[in-house]
């Protein structure tokens, strides 16, 4: 099986995507190129997506060559192709909507400050509290029968979820409304720069 590769991307994937999206917007304030970007027919959405994307198909790329080891996999099992495929696909899906998730907090991490550093580190904040921290409150048996509730809140519950081949509505339902929240946020403060 693969759930050595699937555990650690997401803790790889924390700081690989901080990584990659401080500069989004930070750099540009900071250097003063926003301004030609913003002077450019393009709504602020446009921009926004198309960083996005941008951030979300350099993350895709980096999970293309794990495509190596499922072939390895698949073709060394005793017998042949003694994989569980749903929970690999279930996996591989899991592991593209938290990335997009990721992506969708470092962008907002990125608009939020001049500093790519401080980007940087808010960025990995943001996504460990988002990945880890629910999960870890739930664990402490504080409130009872809201403990589930509490983990619902986080990536984790979801992305383990999707991680036994089962593709919810509610999981999906959960990573489109991070990436809606996120994305929007940063057009709110993106946005700001003109009052």
């Amino acid at each position: 099986n693969m759930d050595t590769l699937f555990g650690m991307a997401p803790w790889v994937f924390i700081f690989l995507i901080s990584a990659i999206t401080m500069r989004s917007f930070s750099e540009e304030k900071k250097s003063g190129t926003i301004e030609i970007i913003t002077t450019k027919p393009l709504s602020d959405t446009q921009i926004i997506l198309g960083k996005y994307f941008a951030g979300v198909v350099l993350v895709l790329f980096s999970l293309i060559p794990t495509l190596l080891y499922f072939y390895t996999v698949y073709q060394l099992g005793a017998p042949k192709g003694n994989i569980d495929m749903g929970a690999t696909w279930g996996s591989y899906i899991g592991l593209f909507f938290l990335a997009s998730s990721f992506v969708a907090i470092g962008i907002f991490a990125s608009a939020v400050t001049d500093n790519q550093i401080v980007s940087f580190i808010v960025s990995m904040f943001l996504c460990y509290c988002f990945y880890a921290l629910f999960d870890m409150l739930a664990n402490f048996n504080l409130l009872g029968t809201y403990d589930s509730a509490v983990a619902s809140l986080g990536i984790k519950a979801h992305y383990d979820s999707m991680s036994r081949g089962v593709l919810d509505s509610r999981d999906l339902l959960y990573f489109m409304s991070v990436i809606t929240v996120f994305l929007w946020s940063t057009k709110t403060v993106f946005g700001s720069r003109k009052w």
